[in-house]
């Protein structure tokens, strides 16, 4: 199932390209008690709302993908984890451009482990990218992300396709400087998510996905998952053993080679297979 949130916060279920509006389906949510720390409830209690988001879909009317404004399909994301550094030709990128990569901050993911992004970044496609700090370079950087469904620690690369709820496209965007990374890359809206859910029963195998970002008709980034360096279980599981991770966690699983700046009046196209594509812009 693709699930999607749009316009003014309405949830919907997305088939070939239509939306059908399943927003009633909040009623059935568990409310959040203040205080609480739950994760996201609604992909919490996805597992349980499937087929009943199904039956309210193939009963709503669809409306155009086209004709909707998607935003991030998860709401409250108690943590967004960035994996830097996590193909190999991304690193020999870095290695060759000191100007741009801090030589500090050149090391393999397994001694840097993640850095964090701020959930006030997160932005769909249809808010698009509001650069800041224009008189510096920031640079896309399109990614596999993994939503995290329930909540684990510890949890064994052999069970960690078990706790996800689904995978999104994610853009990484990132001021480059002397900052630390989380810094840089909690911009407001430089943590893009979209254009909706896939639920993890429709996409089982995450090991070896193309994807692709084109900036203008160019195309910037393309590579495929399976050259991860650390792959989507072996993140979990690296994760997992330093955080609690909660339902509607985000891990943006890292990016190819090929990142480059972005400026404002850009046009961006990301596609990840099976996952579907985003167009969105750069103010």
């Amino acid at each position: 199932m693709k699930v999607g949130i749009f316009d003014d916060a309405r949830i919907g279920v997305v088939r070939h390209n239509t939306v059908h509006d399943v927003t009633a389906i909040l009623d059935r949510v568990p409310a959040m008690r203040y205080g609480i720390r739950q994760g996201d409830a609604l992909i919490a209690a996805l597992p349980s709302l499937q087929p009943v988001m199904e039956e309210m879909a193939s009963r709503a009317p669809g409306v155009p993908l086209a004709a909707v404004a998607l935003r991030a399909p998860v709401g409250h994301p108690g943590k967004l984890l960035g994996a830097p550094l996590n193909y190999q030709d991304h690193v020999q990128e870095a290695q060759a451009d000191p100007a741009t990569f801090a030589v500090a901050q050149i090391r393999r993911i397994h001694e840097l482990g993640f850095f964090l992004k701020a959930p006030s970044s997160l932005a769909g496609c249809a808010e698009g990218i509001t650069l800041s700090h224009t008189d510096r370079r920031t640079d896309h950087e399109v990614e596999l992300a993994v939503v995290i469904g329930r909540r684990c620690r510890g949890v064994a690369r052999q069970q960690a396709i078990d706790v996800v709820a689904g995978y999104s496209i994610g853009l990484d965007v990132t001021l480059r400087g002397s900052e630390e990374r989380s810094m840089r890359k909690s911009i407001d809206t430089y943590s893009v998510l979209g254009p909706y859910l896939v639920t993890a029963d429709e996409l089982r195998d995450p090991s070896n996905l193309d994807l692709r970002l084109e900036v203008n008709g160019e195309v910037r980034q393309q590579g495929n998952t399976r050259d991860l360096i650390i792959d989507v279980p072996g993140l979990i599981e690296f994760a997992s053993a330093w955080y609690t991770l909660e339902p509607g966690d985000v891990i943006y699983s890292g990016t190819p080679a090929g990142v480059g700046p972005l400026k404002r009046g850009d046009s961006l196209l990301a596609w990840v297979e099976h996952v579907g594509s985003m167009k969105l812009s750069v103010q």
